[in-house]
């Protein structure tokens, strides 16, 4: 009698089998997990999708206008470079049409990372290299905790430093320059603690 060959699960059924709150992504071969995002984390994410969303988001007839998607799971390679920013954004006119499921194929025009002390690592050098290996045009760093924007914009194969900003200063930066971002209105206010606890992340 032949034994029987028991199959490994693939790094993508394992990515799928993550319990719930648990994010996973597949960076360079290796699957990656992480938690749900802290309050700063989700403030940040929220109030700039909506700024974004208000402006270059909000026509859904308009051609020239963007999709913009909080994290969307991207398939770089189908089911095997598989990348989730916190947001990621497309020209309209790049794609046109929308993906039946949850695998986004078509490479973003923007990816913004909101960085947290489990994941800024992997976000900086792991996440962005990758991003610029498949040619994403434009990527943000922000870092809620120490109230910053860093921008970069894809310049032949290498990311150039476009910008960094702090604090509540009033920013206009590619490629949405068309519009001006109140960065003090992403962060927690100051009127507003934060209760340490040991989920923080």
């Amino acid at each position: 009698m032949s034994a029987r060959v028991q199959l490994q699960p693939t790094l993508y059924e394992q990515l799928e089998s993550l319990p719930e709150g648990v994010t996973g992504e597949i960076l360079n071969g290796q699957l990656y997990t992480h938690p749900r995002p802290v309050s700063r984390h989700i403030r940040a994410a929220t109030r700039l999708d909506r700024i974004l969303g208000r402006y270059f988001d909000e026509d859904d007839e308009d051609p020239s206008g963007w999709w913009i998607f909080p994290e969307p799971e991207l398939h770089f390679i189908h089911n095997t470079e598989v990348d989730v920013p916190d947001l990621a954004g497309w020209q309209r006119e790049r794609m046109p049409d929308w993906p039946e499921g949850h695998r986004f194929t078509v490479v973003p025009d923007w990816v913004c990372e909101i960085l947290s002390k489990s994941t800024a690592k992997t976000d900086r050098e792991v996440k962005m290299p990758i991003y610029a290996h498949f040619g994403v045009a434009y990527a943000w760093l922000i870092d809620p905790r120490a109230r910053t924007l860093e921008a970069y914009a894809l310049d032949a194969g290498a990311w150039r430093d476009i910008g960094r900003f702090a604090g509540a200063e009033r920013v206009s930066v590619a490629p949405f320059e068309t519009v001006t971002i109140d960065l003090g209105k992403i962060w927690v206010p100051k009127s507003v603690g934060v209760r340490r606890g040991n989920d923080e992340s």
